[in-house]
């Protein structure tokens, strides 16, 4: 299971969607999650859905890639599917024991797995397509307006970069912890949730010690290479606006705006 998080990863390519500024992209992610919660009827979901598959076409990212990345948090979406087949009024399609499910809870429960599916999409293909440290300057650039606020903006986004990147870290180094506890007679699988639970503590303890230790590494290599901030720093290779930009950009705006005039027609 843990090999299947993917969240954090880059994928190297040579796309469109690689090539493009992670302004853009960070713009287009913002403007695709307002569209997909402002979505009102089955025609803004098809219409955000189609936006996906191309982008997904086009970034040229493995659907098995893209499973993996979903697949952790199947119980969630269905835990999220059965509450909302269950408790949505409606005429009533099912019943049994205290427990009925309508047309609307049915129809909500599609459209919230939907939901989520292309939330976790979308998202993801922003971190398989753009590096930790593009991610980084266009997160800096695109929050620049608060530094005249005295906001830490270049430690912020020094920080959430960091974090995406040793999610993949971490997550292999809990495997390897997990790999060696059941060498040595550990049972992570039988059991109650809560023996399941217990079973955890044994790899909590050593993968703070590598977390910190890890940490430590990364502030000491940092103050040896005179880190001190964002002030005054260069970058090796600066962001440049592109006219595929510009598209990708329209291309977010009319998505939301699509869905907005669709949504006011209930559609």
């Amino acid at each position: 299971m843990l090999k299947d998080i993917t969240i954090g990863q880059y994928f190297p390519g040579d796309t469109p969607i690689h090539r493009m500024d992670p302004r853009t992209k960070i713009l287009n992610v913002i403007f695709y999650i307002i569209a997909l919660f402002s979505c009102g009827g089955i025609v803004g979901y098809a219409l955000v859905l189609a936006y996906l598959i191309a982008a997904v076409r086009i970034s040229r990212i493995k659907l098995k890639t893209i499973l993996k990345g979903v697949k952790p948090l199947i119980i969630i979406i269905i835990f999220t599917a059965l509450l909302n087949m269950f408790y949505t009024p409606g005429n009533e399609l099912i019943h049994f024991w205290r427990l009925t499910i309508t047309d609307a809870g049915l129809k909500n429960a599609v459209l919230m797995v939907a939901r989520i599916i292309m939330l976790i999409t979308g998202t993801f293909l922003l971190t398989y397509t753009t590096s930790p440290i593009t991610l980084t300057d266009g997160l800096e650039l695109l929050l620049n307006p608060l530094k005249k606020l005295h906001a830490p903006v270049h430690e912020l986004a020094m920080m959430m970069s960091i974090a995406l990147r040793f999610i993949p870290t971490l997550i292999e180094e809990t495997d390897k912890i997990m790999s060696a506890q059941k060498a040595r007679g550990a049972d992570f699988e039988t059991g109650n949730l809560i023996q399941k639970a217990k079973a955890l503590i044994p790899i909590l303890v050593p993968l703070f010690v590598s977390a910190f230790r890890r940490a430590d590494e990364l502030a000491t290599a940092m103050e040896c290479r005179c880190y001190t901030g964002g002030e005054g720093r260069t970058r090796l290779n600066p962001l440049h606006w592109q006219s595929l930009d510009t598209i990708g950009l329209i291309c977010g705006i009319v998505l939301l705006i699509g869905v907005i005039v669709l949504r006011q027609f209930g559609l």
